[in-house]
C-alpha cells in the first residue's frame, strides 16, 4: 500500500457551493435524486460512470445476495454490542463491519483476485484457463492459503446463491469471462486441494462483477456496504426483541475453561 504525496486535500466525487451540490459532474438534486437506484448511485460514486443495464443488475443481484445469512459472527457481534449500549446503534454497526475480514465478507475480494491472476496466467498459456487455474490453485496450497470462495459449512452441492447470481448476469448480458473461470477452478480443485468444494456466494461476487467491469479493489466493499444494510435490520428488532445477552449467555454455558488450575495449598 503507498502513502501519497499530495500536499493538498482533493477528490474528484463531491463538490458544492451554496446552490448546488454535485457528485461525480451530476447535480445531485436535479440529475440523481429520484433519477437512480442506490445501487446505480453506489457504482456512480465508486467509478464516475453511470452502469450500464448489465452492470446494474449484476450489483444489485449480489447486494440482494450477500446482505442476509442469518445469526452469522458480524451479525453477533453488533447484536452484542447493542445490547450493552442500546443507545448506539453506530457503534453496533462498526462492531458487525469490523468482522469484515478475510473470511467472513472478505472473501469476495480474494476470490476475485485469484480469479485476476487465473486470467493473466491463462494469457500466457495460450488461454488455456483450466491449466492456469490449476499453476495458481496449486501455487496457493503450497504456500497454505485457503481458495476463497469455495466450500461452505452448511451448502455442501453448491451454494444457490451462486446459480442466482450467475443466471442474472448471464441474462443481464454480463462478462461471463470470470465466471468461467471461476467455474473451472470449482473443476480443479479435487485433483489440486484434494476435496470436491463447490463455489458459494463470495466466489460468485466477484465472478459476476469483474465480468462488467467492477473494480477489484473495491469488492470487498460490495458485501461490507449490504451487510450494513442487514445489520440495521438485525438491530432494529435487537431493540424491539433482545437476543444479545441470551447469545451472551449460550456462550457462557457451553464455555469450558482449559487453562492451569492453581495449585491446592496444604
Amino acid at each position: 500500500m503507498k502513502i501519497g504525496k499530495a500536499t493538498l486535500p482533493r477528490s474528484g466525487i463531491c463538490t458544492s457551493n451554496e446552490d448546488t451540490i454535485v457528485v461525480r459532474g451530476n447535480d445531485l438534486a436535479r440529475d440523481l435524486i429520484g433519477q437512480v437506484n442506490f445501487g446505480d448511485y453506489f457504482f456512480l460514486l465508486l467509478t464516475g460512470q453511470r452502469p450500464d443495464a448489465a452492470a446494474s443488475a449484476v450489483l444489485n443481484a449480489t447486494l440482494v445476495a450477500i446482505a442476509e445469512h442469518g445469526l452469522v459472527p458480524s451479525v453477533q457481534a453488533a447484536r452484542m454490542t447493542l445490547a450493552a449500549a442500546p443507545d448506539a446503534m453506530q457503534g453496533a454497526v462498526a462492531a458487525g463491519i469490523l468482522g469484515s475480514g478475510s473470511v467472513i465478507l472478505g472473501a469476495s475480494e480474494t476470490a476475485g483476485r485469484l480469479y485476476v491472476e487465473i486470467d493473466e496466467e491463462a494469457q500466457r498459456r495460450d488461454g488455456d484457463i483450466a491449466a492456469a487455474a490449476r499453476a495458481v490453485v496449486a501455487a496457493r496450497r503450497e504456500r497454505k492459503q485457503a481458495i476463497a470462495g469455495y466450500g461452505h459449512p452448511e451448502h455442501k452441492r453448491r451454494d444457490p446463491r451462486v446459480d442466482a447470481l450467475f443466471a442474472v448476469s448471464r441474462k443481464a448480458g454480463g462478462g461471463q469471462r470470470f465466471v468461467e473461470i471461476a467455474k473451472v477452478v470449482e473443476q480443479v480443485i479435487p485433483e489440486v486441494v484434494g476435496k470436491d468444494l463447490k463455489l458459494n456466494v463470495s466466489g460468485a461476487i466477484p465472478a459476476v462483477l469483474l465480468g462488467v467491469g467492477f473494480p477489484v479493489a473495491a469488492l470487498k466493499g460490495v458485501p461490507m456496504l449490504a451487510r450494513t444494510a442487514s445489520l440495521i435490520a438485525h438491530l432494529t428488532e435487537e431493540l424491539n426483541d433482545p437476543i444479545g445477552f441470551a447469545l451472551s449467555y449460550q456462550a457462557t454455558r457451553e464455555f469450558e475453561y482449559t487453562g492451569a488450575q492453581p495449585e491446592q495449598k496444604a
